[in-house]
């Protein structure tokens, strides 16, 4: 069978700020690097990244606040979405048994290690700077009740250089997320499981 006759995977990327991972992974698909299409973007807000969603032509929804269960399933359901991709979204998700195992994350450090509730960006380098930590990284990771503590598909690693800054340190992790988050989207689309 062609696999031009193979439908790609329909995805809801959920954001909350400026839309960095967002772009990357749409110009990932755009050079069809990642077989994917991003039918809907979820924004927390009036962000910059719902903003650079909707300049991209992509159908963008603002739902501000924690999104309820029923909500998020009757909009998943609506655009028919394969998997839920978290770029920057900073609410907790109650996932709707039907995406069980279908809503993936990227955190800015290697798990288990500087993660949970408020340790998201500049928070998790500073809090790595201060710790020491030789090597940072990212980790993809799929989403369960509470924050960034489910199933790890894929961690790549950057060292901590002396004179290291949280800007410094961020923008390496951010070079490897690039990579990694669709080098791990790649694998679950595969069929890779826990």
């Amino acid at each position: 069978m062609p696999t031009d006759s193979i439908r790609s995977p329909r995805l809801a990327v959920m954001i909350s700020g400026g839309g960095r991972t967002l772009l990357n992974l749409l110009a990932r698909i755009e050079k069809r690097e990642l077989a994917a299409e991003i039918a809907l973007v979820m924004a927390s807000s009036e962000c910059t990244g719902a903003a650079k969603s909707r300049e991209a032509g992509l159908t963008t929804l603002v739902i501000p606040g924690r999104i309820a269960r029923e909500k998020l399933e009757s909009v998943l359901d609506e655009h028919r979405i394969d998997w839920v991709v978290l770029a920057g979204y900073l609410k907790l998700v109650d996932i709707p048994p039907a995406f069980d195992g279908r809503v993936v994350n990227i955190h800015p450090a290697l798990l288990p290690r500087h993660g949970g509730a408020g340790l998201y960006g500049h928070h998790v380098h500073e809090a790595v700077l201060k710790a020491g930590d030789k090597v940072s990284g990212c980790t993809v990771h799929l989403c369960d009740s509470r924050y960034d503590t489910g199933p790890i598909v894929l961690q790549r690693e950057v060292p901590v250089l002396p004179g290291d800054t949280p800007d410094s340190l961020a923008s390496r992790v951010f070079a490897a997320e690039c990579e990694a988050y669709p080098e791990a989207l790649k694998k679950l689309f595969a069929g890779w499981r826990p």
